[in-house]
């Protein structure tokens, strides 16, 4: 690969933490806005709920725009508007009448950056000239995971030396990484993934090939897959080491992430030793054994070491699925990427959603929920074999 595509990559690994950082920092400081502001914390959850909400919304609209407006314009712009919401933090809550509006817009705007950046940077990525892209994806991918155990265990770490009450300097702190990182984007080349002289799927192309339909099947199930479990691991961590809930929130999140990062990092490692097809399926069976394990475990510790095992295994579901998406609809273009994250992220809501309903219905059983939400890796590991069927498909 060409010297300056290299740093086009390093940038998507940066980008991938910006998104880590813009998905994880707010939560931590939920209890401080209660305090600080006064707010009550049923309205403070609900800035997670307009995050991804509204980053939902650009995965479905940028399909439309993003080509016209061209790759490096909407990345650069992705950071600006990170880098503004999370600056926004500091100051619109003191801005505002009422500081919830500020905190409310700050997050607004950071998450219309997350949201093209999720669209943007696995393209960017797929169109570089590497040898193993599927090593490159899956590694991309492992960067949210430490992105993710890098916010919390340094934002925590920063809070025990310099307190709580200084949290808006590490705000800005954060703030700085994507300001940084859009000066790399400037410089660096961005291929396109459609060659010259060709152009790429329309959404009725896509919409009209079976193919597509069972990558946005497969994309939902590794988001289901994911967060089904993930979203309440601090429960099993709590329960499984007998520790104050604080502690909970730390070791099963950072235990899942870390062993998620684990598995892309293994796989951008020594992919090209090892099938995708395999690999994945594999993974799905082993996700789905995790499932029986925190459901059938006597002991609430091994309900943890499932949680962990689920992590492990899911890792290269996302990344695997954008990559064989690549392979077999070599004209998707953007278009496709921000449809399958869409569906991602529809699995992400839907799996946790889903276990909470069941879980609830069933007296607040949370293994019950959990039980019924094993049809998403079953159905993954369904739509692999599905694809090592008719491996030689290449559709556009």
């Amino acid at each position: 690969m060409k010297p300056n595509y290299q740093k086009t990559i390093y940038a998507c690994f940066i980008g991938y933490i910006v998104q880590a950082v813009v998905n994880n920092f707010v939560p931590l400081l939920f209890l401080t806005f209660e305090k600080s502001y006064h707010i009550p914390l049923s309205r403070i959850t609900m800035l997670i709920t307009i995050n991804f909400g509204i980053q939902l919304l650009v995965d479905l609209l940028s399909a439309g725009f993003v080509d016209k407006i061209g790759y490096r314009i909407s990345v650069v712009l992705a950071h600006i508007f990170a880098a503004a919401g999370l600056a926004g933090l500091v100051f619109l809550p003191d801005l505002m009448p009422d500081p919830f509006a500020g905190l409310l817009l700050a997050v607004c705007i950071y998450a219309l950056g997350g949201g093209l950046i999720e669209v943007l940077i696995s393209p960017i990525v797929q169109s570089c000239p590497t040898d193993n892209k599927e090593k490159a994806m899956s590694l991309l991918h492992s960067f949210y995971c430490w992105g993710h155990v890098g916010v919390v265990l340094l934002s925590t770490v920063f809070f025990s030396v310099f307190g709580i009450g200084n949290w808006k300097i590490l705000a800005c702190i954060w703030a700085l990484i994507p300001v940084l990182n859009v000066f790399l984007f400037v410089q660096t080349p961005i291929a396109s993934l459609i060659e010259e002289g060709e152009t790429g799927m329309s959404i009725r192309e896509l919409f009209c090939s079976k193919v597509f339909w069972l990558m946005m099947l497969m994309m939902l199930c590794a988001g289901a897959s994911e967060q089904a479990v993930s979203q309440w691991a601090s429960i099993f961590a709590e329960k499984g080491l007998g520790v104050t809930k604080t502690i909970g929130d730390l070791a099963g999140p950072m235990l899942f992430a870390i062993l998620m990062g684990s598995s892309r990092a293994f796989y951008g490692k020594m992919g090209h030793k090892i099938d995708l097809d395999r690999f994945m399926f594999g993974s799905s069976v082993l996700c789905v054994l995790s499932y029986l394990l925190i459901v059938l475990s006597p002991l609430p510790v091994f309900s943890l070491v499932g949680c962990g095992i689920c992590g492990l295994s899911v890792g290269i579901m996302w990344p695997g699925t954008f990559s064989k998406a690549s392979s077999v609809l070599r004209k998707g273009g953007i278009a496709m990427f921000a449809l399958l994250a869409l569906a991602g992220d529809l699995g992400c809501s839907g799996g946790p959603t889903l276990v909470g309903a069941v879980a609830s219905a069933a007296s607040d059983n949370l293994k019950t929920g959990i039980l019924v939400a094993i049809v998403f890796p079953v159905v993954m590991a369904w739509g692999i074999c599905l694809c090592k069927k008719h491996k030689n498909i290449s559709v556009g």
